[in-house]
Order: C-alpha cells, then sequence, then structure tokens
C-alpha cells in the first residue's frame, strides 16, 4: 500500500555525499498537493524520494484519477521514462511534504551504462513493481473493497496524514458514493 526502499535511499545518499560538482544530483523539496510529475509531460530529471509520501496516479480519457500506489523513502521515479525515452506514464503528486533527490539524466545515463549497483536496484524495484501489481490484481478479485479500505484507513492513521474521499476511492477504484456507502457499511 505504501512502497519503500530504504536500500535504494542508502544507495542513493551515500553518492550524493561523494559526488564532486554538487550538480549531478541535487534535493528538493515539494509542498504537500504539488505536482512532481506529471501524466504525458517529460521529466527533467529522475528522482528519488528522501522524505514523505506521494502519490501515483493516471488520468483516463473521462477524466477519472486511479491512484495506482503511495510511495514513500526510497522509491524512484521518471527513471522508466527516462530508460525507455517516453513522456510520464502517470503523474506523481506529493500527499505530505516531500524532499527528494533529483538526479541529473546525462548522470543518470552514464549511472546506468558503468554501475552495476544501480542496475542492480533497479531490477529489484521492476521485480518489486510486478509483484505488487499482481497481487493488487488478484486481491480487488478476491476480497471487497471494506477489507482494502479498512488497510487504507490504518495506513492514515500509522503515517498520520489525511487523504480525500476522492483519493481513497481513486485507489480503491469506486465512485465517492461508493465509498461513502463502504465507510457507512464499517461504521466510519
Amino acid at each position: 500500500m505504501l512502497r519503500t526502499n530504504q536500500l535504494f535511499l542508502n544507495y542513493l545518499e551515500d553518492l550524493y555525499e561523494k559526488q564532486e560538482r554538487k550538480e549531478d544530483i541535487i534535493i528538493r523539496s515539494f509542498s504537500k498537493g504539488e505536482r512532481i510529475l506529471t501524466q504525458n509531460a517529460t521529466p527533467s530529471k529522475v528522482m528519488l524520494i528522501k522524505e514523505g509520501i506521494t502519490k501515483c496516479f493516471f488520468v483516463e480519457e473521462n477524466d477519472k484519477e486511479y491512484i495506482v500506489e503511495f510511495l514513500g523513502k526510497g522509491e524512484i521515479i521518471g527513471e522508466i521514462e527516462l530508460i525507455r525515452s517516453i513522456s510520464c506514464l502517470c503523474s506523481i503528486e506529493a500527499v505530505t511534504e516531500v524532499t527528494v533527490y533529483a538526479v541529473a539524466i546525462p548522470y543518470f545515463k552514464s549511472l546506468i551504462k558503468n554501475d552495476l549497483s544501480l542496475n542492480n536496484h533497479l531490477l529489484e524495484v521492476f521485480a518489486e513493481r510486478i509483484v505488487n501489481t499482481s497481487r493488487r490484481a488478484s486481491y480487488q478479485q478476491l476480497y471487497a473493497a471494506e477489507h482494502t479500505l479498512t488497510q487504507l484507513l490504518e495506513l492514515q492513521v500509522q503515517q498520520d496524514i489525511q487523504m480525500s474521499k476522492e483519493d481513497m476511492a481513486a485507489y480503491l477504484g469506486i465512485t465517492v458514493r461508493s465509498l461513502n456507502r463502504t465507510l457507512k457499511n464499517l461504521g466510519k
């Protein structure tokens, strides 16, 4: 539900500290609600979340939003677009105050060519995403929205964040009206 990757964060923190020119990797901050990447736009940097929580979402042709995942510390964004030379597949927005390591594209490309450790981290990320996508798809087939909503409400308490009903519904893949019914059934 909230993805994190401490090993990747440790790796990039180490690169940040060791860089000679402090321009290959910089630290950027985003306010709650601020867009970090925009669907169909060209990313200017590859980023790794240092602190905070973001939501990764698609806006469909009918203007409906679907939240794919919530991303936290150590999650990388913009790498698929760079590797494939495509525009952003989805949007990333700050749910809390967010700090990222923003990696210059030429530097990231040179790391891909020369740093086996980065490539191993990327392979782990891609494999984890495939597993998570498969699990979530099967989970949504097998369990009622109440079960996933309960987990989402627990996440809000654990992370001390508030999500709008629109975001909760977008994550569950249901309408706000259905969400309200489900909340009522749960006694919330």
